[in-house]
């Protein structure tokens, strides 16, 4: 018969060391895909809101122009733009996809 052999933890303590800077706090997570899905909705819904504002006629061409800058025009020749079109673009002014109009990307 062969002997039993013990292991190396029966003969040596076993020592936890502490860690760094004691406990690490827990990140937050990701935020849910919900909020991700919510948040793409209302990106949509603005946009959508932009497209139905460059295919309005009421405010005159569009092409050549920014969103802003053809919202601007229709104001002054008191065509009643909507305001909260203004408010969006005012908001989101650095985003090339809202300033540009559906045709900015066709030659003139």
């Amino acid at each position: 018969m062969t002997t039993k052999h013990g292991l190396i933890t029966d003969s040596f303590k076993v020592v936890k060391k502490a860690r760094r800077g004691g406990k690490r706090e827990r990140r937050s997570p990701s935020p849910p895909p919900q909020q991700e899905d919510e948040a793409k909705k209302v990106r949509e819904n603005e946009l959508q809101q932009l497209r139905q504002f460059d295919l309005d006629w009421r405010f005159g061409p569009c092409t050549g122009i920014s969103r802003l800058e053809r919202w601007e025009r229709a104001k002054l020749h008191n065509l009643n733009p909507p305001e909260e079109i203004r408010y969006l673009l005012l908001q989101t002014n650095t985003d090339p996809e809202y300033n540009k109009s559906l045709w900015s990307e066709y030659p003139l």
